[in-house]
């Protein structure tokens, strides 16, 4: 199938297939302490470190799995590879729901990282299937999808918990598999054989795709903004409960009220607003510069907020600053040719994961980078410290991808017909 036969049809599924992927994820956040407790036997604070580790497992896995998915997308289309992933992740929940030892979870974390590397191949398709102009838009309603489940997922999730802290994993999987077995019959092509290339490991792997993205100058600005624009954004899944907790004494009900409220606002923005903003502001280099200066905005306001509700408010800078991300993606894809989309995305998934493993403890141990800002000495300093340093990656971000974005509007398509 061409490039757009594929058409609107295959784009929901792939709406569909993220969604459910990042359903399935949300589903077992409220249940995971209450099974690693039940396998381990210990505390809930000893049971926050086997989470932690499992994180740092997943991202890892994450790290390395999305460049190969990627240039197996660019090898053998984008089909068979979402398949896998779906199946992969279905297989994932069930091992997690089945597990005797904390080990098994361990396993189903590792599978659970390749098949995390679904948003690899599914940004290939929607780049297929989607003309360059319209790509920031589509891309926006992928994070959509992602917010979206970010906030059902979790809700599922506490429903379902009260049948057992399993039941979730069994639901997740059930799902995953379904959404797997509908792609076989309904899901087509969107890579034609004549625009495929040949696999090579030189290349799928973090180091391997990021040589090869080097030969695009333009995209090179860019991935090195996105890299430091989600450094600074882990933050917020990082510091957000502690710090809330912390300075507002909320309750661990009014910090679920507040995330949500966040992916609401995500999902708003992403999934509708992106259509209009984004022509509205002037396109997409102007609306990525626009979102990091929100973004910029919103870690300052975070740092020296003095009341619970000043946390909502300065959230509403997230209609601005979620652009960012789907229009430096679209940046970046204009550039690179059909058959090195699915590695392009590999090497934005690769950083996201990188950014996952570095940042939490970057974000959480400020007070080993700030010796004398720590919690027990001067904590609100430690805190707006923190909020300082996010704002400083923000701002290298804006400067990094202003220097791409600037070399872009000169109209200079880098070496844009180099051969993959």
């Amino acid at each position: 199938m061409s490039l757009r036969k594929a058409g609107h049809g295959a784009f929901v599924f792939i709406f569909v297939a993220v969604l459910v992927d990042s359903i399935g994820f949300g589903i077992i956040l409220p249940v995971l302490p209450r099974l690693i407790m039940q396998l381990t036997g210990v505390s809930v604070d000893r049971a926050a470190v086997y989470g932690g580790w499992l994180s740092f497992v997943y991202a890892l896995m994450q790290f390395f799995c999305a460049p190969v998915l990627g240039n197996l997308s660019d090898r053998f289309g984008r089909r068979p590879v979402l398949l896998f992933a779906l199946l992969a992740l279905g297989c994932d929940y069930l091992i997690m729901g089945f597990a005797p030892l904390i080990a098994w979870l361990f396993v189903g974390r590792m599978i659970a990282g390749v098949a995390g590397a679904l948003f690899t191949p599914a940004y290939a398709y929607v780049a297929d299937i989607t003309e360059p102009a319209q790509r920031a838009q589509n891309f926006g309603l992928m994070g959509a999808a992602f917010g979206v489940g970010f906030i059902v997922g979790p809700a599922i999730g506490g429903l379902l918990g009260g049948l057992g802290p399993r039941a979730p994993f069994f639901t997740a999987g059930a799902i995953a598999l379904a959404n797997t077995a509908l792609g076989y019959f309904a899901l087509p092509e969107s890579l034609p054989p004549e625009s495929r290339r040949p696999f090579h490991w030189s290349r799928a792997n973090p180091l391997g795709t990021l040589l090869q993205i080097r030969r695009y100058p333009v995209v090179t600005w860019l991935l090195g903004a996105l890299l430091l624009w989600q450094l600074a954004h882990q933050v917020l899944p990082s510091t957000w409960a502690f710090y809330t907790i912390s300075k507002f004494h909320w309750s661990s009900a009014e910090v679920g009220y507040s995330l949500a409220f966040v992916g609401l606002v995500m999902a708003v923005a992403q999934g509708v607003l992106t259509r209009v903003l984004m022509p509205w502001i002037g396109g997409e280099r102007r609306a990525a510069a626009a979102g990091m200066a929100a973004a910029l905005l919103a870690y300052v306001g975070y740092a020296f907020a003095t009341h619970g509700w000043m946390m909502y408010a300065v959230s509403l800078t997230t209609f601005i600053f979620a652009l960012t991300y789907p229009s430096m993606n679209a940046l970046a894809s204009q550039q690179i040719p059909a058959n090195a989309q699915g590695e392009l995305q590999g090497a934005v998934a690769s950083l996201y994961s990188l950014s996952s493993i570095v940042g939490p403890p970057l974000m959480t141990h400020g007070r080993r980078v700030f010796p004398g800002c720590g919690i027990s000495h001067g904590g609100r300093a430690h805190r707006r410290m923190r909020g300082a340093v996010c704002a400083g990656a923000a701002l290298c971000a804006a400067a990094c991808g202003s220097a791409g974005i600037r070399r872009d509007t000169g109209g200079l398509k880098w070496r844009r017909d180099c051969p993959a």
